[in-house]
């Protein structure tokens, strides 16, 4: 019996075309299965963590993953920085609130709906 030593792969990156949709396997820009998935490619987990490195010692929370579409992410960034009572902005589809809150965004997010981990130790 032949032991067979083959994966099932799944090409990601090609470098003629760039980054490839593992649905359809056209590239992200044209992909055709891009309308039936939700919104971002995550897996609908979201994930709080604390950070220092890179702001001059500031504590800063941020906030990935969120399954919602720009405009949801900016809304909500606003309504969380509200109930924290501080600032803070949006980057590359991640919020980033000002202080640590991340007990407070945990328990907030979870009574929104989402489901909720806390990242990073």
């Amino acid at each position: 019996m032949k032991k067979d030593n083959s994966r099932d792969t799944v090409l990601v990156y090609s470098s003629e075309l760039g980054r490839i949709c593992p649905g359809c396997g056209k590239p992200a820009a044209t992909c055709a299965c891009r309308g039936e998935r939700g919104f971002g490619p995550g897996d609908g987990i979201v994930r709080i963590r604390r950070e220092t490195s890179g702001r001059g010692g500031k504590t800063v929370t941020v906030i990935l993953g969120v399954p919602l579409d720009e405009q949801g992410i900016r809304n909500l960034s606003g309504e969380l920085k509200r109930r924290c009572g501080t600032g803070g902005t949006v980057k590359d589809g991640a919020i980033e609130i000002q202080g640590d809150h991340c007990d407070l965004l945990v328990a907030d997010l979870r009574k929104r709906g989402f489901r909720v981990k806390r990242a990073g130790g």
